[in-house]
């Protein structure tokens, strides 16, 4: 089913030195573009991570240190990526734990002012679990009828992803809406404030904590009776992400 779209809309993956969204870096990012005519943009870049690439790392995607030394850091091409996923929606698969988090970190070192929490985001792995439970490979193969091919490379995984969405919302017609604003909802885990998710909003819109000792409490609550739990956190091993979320509401309070 083609994507009932009202603004454009960015798949994207990422392949990185490691799982962790704070000190991991980014060696490859795929994106493919779809405007609301059917128009199709891509771009596949190598990224130098100015660190080492781990050999376990390597081994998942297949990019080694030297395939990525003469290639431009993130901060090189930061602008140039924010100028494309500016006012588009965006796409991925397990994008909203993992490659969203972990690309608005690389834009907060690049120091590139690109406002991601305006930007409607669809994941389709949640909406896979939801519906069959399984992984990209199996969801191809589930949905389009045959074996993913380059598995682990940005370039594929980003295609696929964008196969699997407009397959699955042919299989379930009734249940899926063709609407980006609603399939963002429904594609979400919880409703963040940042983007990990270590500050998430409760069912009443409240700002709270959603990890540690004050899980489920208002973030305004906590600094206002243990103010060293803000200074904990920001010399912590913390997203900046997360820090400048926190900070904005402590300024706001």
């Amino acid at each position: 089913m083609k994507l009932n779209l009202k603004n454009p809309i960015v798949f994207f993956d990422l392949e990185t030195t490691g799982v962790n969204i704070t000190t991991d870096r980014i060696v490859e990012i795929s994106y493919l573009k779809i405007f609301p005519n059917g128009n199709e943009v891509s771009r596949t870049m190598r990224i130098n991570p100015e660190m080492s690439i781990p050999k376990q790392a390597s081994e998942v995607h297949g990019i080694y240190d030297d395939d990525v030394k003469d290639c431009p850091t993130f901060k090189q091409v930061a602008k140039d990526v924010a100028y494309d996923f500016e006012g588009a929606d965006i796409a991925g698969f397990n994008s909203n734990r993992f490659d969203v988090p972990l690309l608005a970190e690389e834009f907060l070192r690049a120091g590139v002012d690109i406002d991601l929490t305006r930007h409607k985001f669809v994941d389709v792995q949640v909406i896979f679990h939801k519906m069959e439970q399984r992984t990209l490979s199996a969801a191809v193969k589930f949905y389009c009828g045959k074996e993913l091919e380059g598995a682990h490379s940005a370039d594929a995984d980003t295609r696929a992803t964008y196969e699997v969405l407009q397959a699955q919302l042919d299989r379930y017609p009734e249940e899926l809406h063709n609407d980006i604003a609603w399939l963002s909802e429904f594609s979400s885990h919880t409703r963040n404030v940042d983007f990990a998710g270590r500050i998430v909003y409760d069912e009443k819109g409240v700002e709270v904590f959603n990890f540690g000792k004050y899980k489920g409490m208002p973030v305004v609550d906590v600094l206002r009776r243990d103010p060293g739990y803000y200074s904990w956190i920001m010399q912590g091993d913390f997203s900046l992400n997360t820090k400048q979320v926190l900070t904005r509401i402590k300024l706001k309070s």
